[in-house]
């Protein structure tokens, strides 16, 4: 009788996942090392009143593309709506040297939104095709210490170029990142079916209805992703200025961001299966309460190694916040309707980041003594979002 063998199990994680991974990692490396040094920036051009903007208008470009990238994604393709989205990047790192008045600065950064509008919905949509839910959790944890890498990375590069060099040769080099992201999506397979791919035309970026804007699945992980993110848009804000008030300068400037950023990697990498295991609401609320700890840490911060210590806190909570939120939005969105749904849970994260960076801007009017009101306006955002998925978990247990 001949022996019978069961079929090897596909694997979870294909080169077109690790591929994706590489180009999230110098995409996110390429407009995060502009951070640090963008507030001095316009400082130097004369608008250093106009701080809060530099997220704000960042964001709302990218909230307002969401609509469209998710359509698009849904239509035309994930792969050609993060092609736009490192295109943009590549092309306003680039013209960031020509920017002399407060302006042009506004309207470049207003034009960069548009990367992040588009790049991040057609990476999710795309990971969402090609993961089993099982490892949805984990495979978005990954994803995230790509993005994290970049993060980290992107700060302290970003600092030492300024530093070494001049600010010109960082706004070249986060270019030439973008570019090399834009390369590595040429290399990998649309993941689309056949069925619904449709040829871009016009129409497509026509919105006639409120289905094509918001995914009604979604939005209980979209109202918490808006609550839960307001804090990064205020930290992203402030930090630059708190740092220097603690003594951080030069290439220590991106200290925060690599605190940050390394407890947050650390949490993706040992904790990514950790929402597939347990659930999605118990793992946010988990966050939530480490976000709000963080945020106290900051407020009280009256040295740098207490600040930095706050910065890892925030990134522990944020590390588990992010990919769980990713996952519950796919978890609960129609396969033919991901782009969209990705893209609701894009809308409130935009959101949230604007308007925590415009709140700050305003709050903080570059008075070091108002830090601390920035973030209690943060961590009473934060406890809001908690409250919510208190309510929610305890509607679900008296159903079940």
């Amino acid at each position: 009788m001949p022996l019978t063998t069961s079929p090897a199990p596909a694997r979870v994680y294909t080169l077109g996942f690790w591929l994706m991974c590489l180009s999230s990692l110098l995409f996110f490396m390429s407009f995060n090392m502009l951070l640090p040094e963008l507030p001095d920036y316009l400082t130097r051009l004369g608008g250093g009143e106009y701080k809060g903007f530099i997220i704000a208008l960042f964001t709302l470009t990218a909230g307002l593309s969401r609509p469209f990238s998710g359509k698009l994604a849904d239509t035309v393709g994930r792969i050609p709506v993060m092609v736009f989205g490192s295109l943009v990047c590549f092309i306003c790192g680039f013209f960031y040297p020509f920017t002399a008045t407060v302006a042009a600065f506004m309207g470049l950064r207003l034009l960069h939104g548009f990367s992040t509008g588009f790049k991040p919905t057609g990476t999710a949509a795309f990971i969402a095709d090609i993961i089993p839910l099982e490892r949805r959790g984990e495979a978005m944890g990954l994803l995230g210490v790509a993005g994290s890498v970049g993060m980290a990375a992107g700060p302290m590069l970003g600092s030492w170029l300024a530093l070494h060099f001049s600010l010109n040769t960082m706004f070249y080099c986060s270019s030439g990142l973008a570019l090399l992201s834009l390369i590595v999506q040429g290399t990998m397979t649309e993941t689309l079916p056949r069925a619904q791919r449709q040829r871009f035309s016009w129409r497509l970026l026509r919105i006639e209805s409120w289905d094509e804007v918001f995914e009604p699945r979604v939005l209980a992980p979209a109202l918490v992703t808006l609550l839960c993110l307001f804090p990064f848009g205020a930290v992203l804000t402030v930090i630059p200025d708190q740092s220097r008030v603690l003594g951080l300068l030069g290439e220590d400037k991106g200290l925060f961001y690599t605190c940050y950023t390394g407890a947050s990697l650390v949490v993706r990498l040992l904790a990514g299966r950790t929402s597939d295991r347990y659930g999605r609401v118990p793992v946010l609320i988990g966050s939530a309460l480490v976000i709000v700890a963080a945020l106290t840490v900051l407020a009280l911060a009256q040295s740098a190694p207490v600040f930095l210590a706050g910065a890892v806190l925030f990134g522990l909570g944020t590390g588990l916040n992010s990919p769980t939120l990713y996952a519950w939005t796919v978890d609960l969105s129609h396969p033919e309707r991901r782009g969209r749904a990705v893209a609701t849970m894009y809308i409130a994260l935009e959101a949230g980041i604007g308007l925590g960076a415009l709140l700050a801007g305003w709050v903080f009017a570059n008075e070091p003594a108002r830090l601390p009101f920035v973030h209690g306006l943060s961590a009473l955002s934060v406890l809001t979002g908690l409250g919510y998925l208190l309510v929610l978990r305890r509607r679900r247990a008296r159903t079940a």
